[in-house]
């Protein structure tokens, strides 16, 4: 019985991360929280690790579901389009440079000192407000970059400067780069897809990084730890799915103000729970 509490809670874990990786309401700051209600019974080092790790079944979601989009050598393309393909993934790697130089002497100071619930709520209710601001500031405008092709090396370094941004729990990795995105002037399509793409090197990278710390450490891990891990990360996965195709279909007819609006009235509630268990 015990098990299988565990294994309901992973799920549930599971869940979480696949719909708030790729909505822009940040997943590391619900996972957190949610973790301060629904433990696991397993070590700090492993949970540590397992908050991030679990973020591969979301990205495998975007490797299978844009695998076509992103390959260069797939032979339904033509030579200019699999050129194009060239370019976005340089434009991807571009994109990268900031949170690799910054964001890797940063990691196990963010770990010690920011990861804690007054800053996933402020962090909720500033990009929030940004978000509506942002929407706002473009409700009649029309975007300057519809297509791939029409971002920039220099746009994509500057929407990596943003991801940095996302080193801080409760900003949202994808949140910080759409809107970077918005304000550079791209469609809220092309910023989202955009987010998509970036997150397989980052997660990828900052699995690793999370792996290689957990074996350094020297830390144990059982058989139900194992479990733990593959299960979230395949709930990750399906719930990534729906959660990437919703979205998607979402902002061809609606902007991201509700988004900045959930952000908003979470962070609120958040911080008076804090305050009262003072």
């Amino acid at each position: 019985m015990e098990i299988f509490f565990e294994v309901l809670k992973t799920v549930f874990l599971g869940i979480v991360e696949g719909i708030t990786e790729w909505l822009p309401i940040s997943s590391t700051g619900h996972l957190i929280l949610v973790n301060q209600i629904v433990q696991l019974d397993a070590s700090k080092q492993f949970m540590e690790m397992f908050n991030v790790v679990i973020q591969l079944g979301a990205i495998m979601a975007v490797v299978i579901l844009y695998f076509h989009k992103l390959n260069p050598f797939s032979k339904r393309k033509s030579p200019k389009q699999k050129t194009q393909t060239f370019q976005l993934w340089i434009k991807v790697v571009i994109a990268c440079v900031p949170a690799m130089i910054i964001g890797i002497p940063l990691d196990d100071w963010m770990d010690e000192h920011l990861h804690n619930s007054v800053v996933v709520a402020a962090m909720l209710i500033i990009y929030g407000i940004l978000f509506i601001v942002v929407e706002n500031r473009n409700k009649n405008k029309t975007p300057s970059v519809t297509k791939f092709s029409q971002l920039s090396y220099q746009m994509a370094l500057v929407i990596g400067v943003w991801q940095v941004l996302a080193l801080v729990p409760g900003t949202s990795r994808s949140g910080a780069t759409i809107v970077g995105g918005l304000l550079l002037g791209t469609s809220r399509y092309i910023a989202a897809e955009f987010t998509f793409f970036l997150a397989i090197p980052v997660m990828f990278g900052a699995s690793g990084l999370k792996i290689l710390k957990f074996i350094k450490a020297g830390v144990g891990i059982t058989g139900l730890e194992v479990a733990i891990l593959i299960i979230g990360c395949l709930t990750a996965f399906i719930v990534s799915v729906l959660a990437i195709k919703f979205l998607m279909g979402y902002i061809k007819k609606n902007n991201f103000k509700v988004f900045g609006v959930y952000r908003i009235v979470l962070g609120i509630l958040i911080l008076g729970t804090f305050f009262m268990m003072k």
